[in-house]
């Protein structure tokens, strides 16, 4: 009996999993930072096993509420089709270390759920509209207006370096999911700080830093067309570019070999190092990349390149009191007018909260405001986090960020149900509270 009564204590003192021995997670004013490290597989073991209940539920909330048209058997076969041998060898291991950790943690997912996962924005959004067109359809677009975000630097700061700002717009409910803050330490390449939906091995919102001092962010551009099936998908080019550049011309680079047109962005990017920012406007057809050192760039949502307007965009009005868009990039305009010489992470964390219609000339977040909201008429999208890093910061493997609507504001489910109460159906099972939530510092341990 000493012996049996030995031999279960033993067990239960057995160190855990020797993958999991240099990885932990914490959380923290509404999101949860988990450090990752090692070899592919390891990384994507210690993802899985450690945030497996933020990965299921957010599985759980996408099949139930976002895959438009199509079941999710279409989004795992065409993900196998296309994708998962065009993915470089490290994020193939990747994928099936996270099977592996969710499946440890009892959680009964294959590598093809964690691939469609990872690929559902540009399948439902890029993928399913140009398969239509291929069979006669009408040309549509399935992007969406989500984000606001600037960067500058030079004489726009107030230091002369580069500030840049970021808030994810996305539907509340896998909006505020996208509330993990990864610090993968891979075995090849530059460590990488980012927030990401849980399950994603890229970020999905696209906010992020790396140890070589580059930052890169981004909007859609709404209205876009056009795919290439043969091309690299857009999950896998995001984060190869910021695990494996070292400068914009990299960055750059990386992103153009293999487009596919895939969850088309215009990309904000800066050189902590240099000081110079740059901005591309990734289209299928088109790709314009501009720089500078001493300027501003901003986005929301807008195209921009009038041959790209015209060439892969389904609609587009340059008004802004028919655009939101358009009056979001009036708005920029006249915060970088006014605040020039003073822009820091202060100023851009207030910038990312704002809610004053150029428009209307008045206060009152909505569709045209810098901080979205639209579930003050039924829908339910809008702002759902912010993220701010400067020159300095970013060389200290630092970021701001700020969980939850980025002006401070809540929103409470149940006063979102009894005035809006045919969405309950649909929504009421997965739309949580979104409570208010302070900027806090994420920094990544030397």
């Amino acid at each position: 009996m000493l012996l049996l009564l030995g031999a279960i204590a033993l067990l239960q003192i057995q160190p855990q999993d020797v993958r999991l021995a240099k990885a932990y997670r914490y959380e923290k004013a509404g999101w949860v930072y988990a450090h990752l490290e090692g070899k592919p597989r390891t990384v994507g073991f210690q993802y899985g096993y450690l945030l497996a209940p933020e990965i299921d539920d957010a599985h759980k909330a996408l099949k139930a509420t976002d895959l438009g048209e199509k079941d999710w058997n279409w989004y795992r076969e065409e993900a196998k089709k296309l994708f998962w041998e065009k993915l470089d060898q490290e994020y193939r291991e990747e994928l099936q270390g996270m099977t592996e950790g969710l499946t440890a943690k009892g959680i009964k997912v294959d590598v093809w759920d964690v691939l469609a996962f990872n690929a559902h924005i540009e399948l439902g959004g890029y993928y399913l509209p140009w398969q239509k067109a291929q069979r006669g359809g009408q040309r549509e677009s399935g992007a969406k207006e989500s984000c606001s975000a600037f960067v500058a630097t030079g004489s726009m700061t107030k230091d002369g370096k580069i500030v840049m700002g970021h808030n994810l717009w996305w539907g509340y409910i896998i909006g505020q999911r996208f509330n993990v803050m990864l610090d993968i330490k891979p075995a090849k390449g530059n460590r990488i700080l980012m927030d990401a939906l849980a399950g994603m091995i890229h970020s999905g919102s696209d906010f992020a830093i790396n140890s070589a001092g580059l930052m890169l962010c981004e909007t859609t551009i709404s209205g876009f067309h056009g795919f290439d099936p043969n091309g690299l998908p857009e999950f896998m080019r995001m984060r190869k570019s910021i695990q494996y550049a070292n400068n914009l011309d990299e960055m750059v680079s990386i992103f153009k070999i293999g487009n596919n047109g895939g969850y088309a962005n215009t990309w904000l990017m800066g050189d902590a190092k240099t000081g110079e920012i740059g901005k591309l406007e990734l289209g299928l057809k088109n790709v314009i990349f501009n720089r500078t050192k001493d300027g501003a760039y901003v986005g929301a949502n807008y195209p921009e390149d009038p041959k790209l307007i015209k060439e892969e965009v389904t609609w587009f009005n340059p008004n802004p009191a028919q655009n939101g868009c358009m009056a979001r990039k009036q708005r920029w305009g006249t915060l970088m007018a006014q605040n020039k010489g003073q822009i820091d992470a202060a100023k851009a964390q207030q910038f990312l909260g704002d809610t004053f219609n150029e428009v209307t000339g008045k206060q009152g977040a909505s569709d045209a405001t810098l901080c979205g909201r639209s579930d003050i008429y039924g829908a339910l999208h809008g702002a759902t986090n912010a993220r701010v890093a400067t020159s300095d910061s970013v060389m200290k493997m630092s970021i701001w960020a700020r969980m939850g609507i980025p002006d401070g504001s809540e929103l409470i489910a149940a006063d979102y149900f009894k005035k809006y109460p045919n969405q309950r159906a649909v929504s009421g099972p997965w739309l949580k509270d979104i409570k208010a939530q302070p900027w806090v510092t994420f920094t990544v341990p030397r």
